[in-house]
């Protein structure tokens, strides 16, 4: 049997679909949760978000939001938030059926910031950002990347390592399900909403 990788991100303090992205995995029978950061930011229902994600035994990474979070705590309610995000860190590595990943916000080897954009506004890939990351990755020593914070969907290969961004959970309505060893990787939709590859195109562009 496959083992089986449920891929978040970007849920940006919003039960609703988060609940939905975690019931289904749960009915996919699905082994590990990762999350590409972002839990903070746009949504007013963060400290409900994160009990989602510790019942459910996610393992996390920082992102921007989060960071923006802590340097903003007024109330207790926040601090007490604060003192779980804190402690995320800003990658995180693992070893599933002799894959190697490698978890991380925006890019390798802990960038919050830069991220990976491969899409253009009508969701067609590009080519120069394709060749421009993959020659980024090209000694980058894991099976799969996965990642978050630009708000756009796909999974590509690049030079050896395949490069998953799942979503965000609020905006794209998506997330992903990655079984290993086979490297297979399905896309499900969320809130009964049309999945959105690209959302807020040039949100963390980094294009030359």
């Amino acid at each position: 049997m496959p083992t089986k990788i449920g891929l978040i991100s970007d849920v940006h303090a919003t039960v609703t679909p988060l609940r939905e992205a975690l019931s289904m995995f749960q009915h996919e029978d699905v082994d590990l949760i990762l999350c590409a950061g972002d839990i903070a930011g746009y949504g007013e229902e963060l400290y409900q978000t994160c009990e989602l994600l510790i019942k459910s035994n996610c393992q996390m990474v920082s992102g921007n939001h989060d960071v923006w979070f802590l340097n903003n705590l007024v109330s207790e309610e926040e601090k007490s938030i604060g003192a779980f995000l804190r402690k995320l860190p800003f990658s995180f590595e693992l070893t599933v059926e002799g894959k190697h990943l490698y978890l991380v916000h925006a890019s390798p080897p802990s960038s919050q910031m830069e991220g990976i954009t491969l899409l253009d506004e009508s969701a067609r890939v590009l080519l120069n950002q394709k060749k421009r990351w993959a020659a980024y990755l090209k000694n980058f020593e894991y099976d799969v990347l996965v990642i978050g914070h630009t708000h756009q969907v796909f999974a590509e290969q690049l030079c050896d390592t395949l490069v998953i961004n799942p979503g965000s959970t609020k905006f794209n309505h998506t997330c992903f399900i990655l079984d290993l060893p086979d490297m297979k990787v399905r896309m499900f939709p969320l809130s009964n909403k049309t999945p959105l590859k690209v959302w807020n195109w040039g949100a963390g562009l980094n294009i030359e």
